[in-house]
């Protein structure tokens, strides 16, 4: 199973899409969390079992590994802290990074990206090339009440009242035009977030078609 979870800021799509790696027991891929360890550089040990028998390779890649998060951490800063989409070329490149450890096995969900149109198709091409298209992408509709609500109502530092209204701006902006993407490929699932994430949940697995 291979799993898109589009939203704007403060529609659940954490939420879904860490109930759905539960679910189904596959790792999650959150542009969000890759960023936040890139710029903090809070960057856990890559797990990478096929080198444990050889410490100075495993040494080189990790340090390779980092030194890489690490610079793209640094151009993705400014962009994150004023609220604006980091550009294309680095997130792909941390999704890039991400998609290569040992635990994506050609199953995912992947929350917090594409936000626009042109990544979606950027995105494509990076999965078509790698054999791991997404099965569908899940838009969870919430009104932009709701969004900057829950959005004020997290604990994040970057979710600051000007920070949320132009994340939210840039949604209805850039990324809406997604869906219209998605939609033309036949995989697009829309579900209403605005419920309790139980009831969310639910609604999602019975889109899916799962028991």
């Amino acid at each position: 199973m291979r799993l898109v979870i589009l939203g704007g800021s403060g529609s659940g799509k954490s939420t879904q899409a860490q109930r759905l790696c539960r679910y189904f027991d596959i790792p999650l891929i959150s542009t969000g969390e890759i960023l936040r360890q890139a710029i903090s550089g809070n960057k856990p040990l890559p797990n990478f079992q096929w080198l444990q028998a050889d410490p100075r390779t495993y040494l080189s890649v990790y340090t390779s590994l980092s030194t890489s998060l690490s610079e793209l951490g640094y151009h993705a800063r400014p962009y994150v802290e004023k609220g604006e989409l980091v550009p294309d070329e680095v997130i792909v490149e941390l999704i890039t990074i991400r998609l290569g450890q040992p635990d994506i096995n050609y199953t995912w969900v992947l929350e917090g990206y594409p936000r626009t149109a042109y990544q979606a198709e950027e995105l494509d091409c990076l999965l078509d090339d790698l054999g791991q298209k997404p099965h569908w992408a899940i838009y969870l509709q919430v009104p932009e009440a709701v969004m900057v609500s829950r959005s004020l109502g997290r604990s994040l530092p970057d979710d600051q009242p000007e920070i949320v209204q132009r994340r939210v701006e840039l949604f209805y902006d850039r990324t809406i035009p997604i869906l219209e993407y998605y939609d033309r490929r036949r995989c697009l699932l829309t579900v209403n977030g605005d419920q309790s994430p139980e009831m969310v949940l639910q609604n999602i697995l019975t889109l899916l078609s799962v028991p």
